[in-house]
């Protein structure tokens, strides 16, 4: 299994270890107060915790174009640089504000494959203490149906801690 950080040993199971780094990113991002800084953090740490992670990353609302999302702090390939919301499955979850846990991604309507090797996805929308769409975080596998409810929980729980509750 991928570590995330020094030599500490992650728990195996899946959902103790989205709980054991959920402390880390907690811990790693306490006092820090900069955007960049915290999804920087967020995209390494569980990039490199979770070996069914392909491409991991932030594509943020666009201040200029609040439709639009560019893309910010990832880990991985090359990333697709703008996505309008309702376009694939990250403009999906910008548009409704929900996750969106896709099993083959050549069977989502409207995929955009910014890297072909990519076969599932999960992107969670990010919101603010406020409760407005700061981003969506991006995780992609190169193994079919590689997520899961336990995945879910974990992201969702992670960004809510490190974005909404105002860190």
């Amino acid at each position: 299994m991928a570590e995330a950080f020094n030599d500490k040993i992650l728990p195996a199971e899946k959902a103790a270890r989205y709980e054991e780094v959920a402390l880390e990113i907690a811990s790693v991002l306490d006092g820090e107060p900069n955007l960049t800084a915290r999804m920087a953090t967020v995209a390494s740490m569980l990039a490199n915790s979770f070996d069914h992670y392909f491409w991991t990353g932030f594509y943020v609302v666009d201040p200029d174009k609040p439709r639009e999302l560019v893309v910010g702090p990832y880990q991985g390939t090359l990333g697709c640089l703008r996505i309008a919301f309702g376009r694939g499955v990250c403009g999906a979850a910008a548009e409704t504000g929900q996750t969106q846990l896709v099993e083959d991604v050549h069977a989502f309507p409207g995929h955009i494959a910014c890297d072909s090797r990519s076969e599932s996805e999960i992107v969670v929308p990010v919101f603010d203490a406020a409760g407005k769409l700061l981003a969506v975080f991006d995780v992609d596998s190169d193994k079919p149906a590689a997520f899961d409810a336990v995945d879910q929980a974990g992201i969702e729980a992670i960004l809510a801690a490190t974005f909404a509750q105002g860190g």
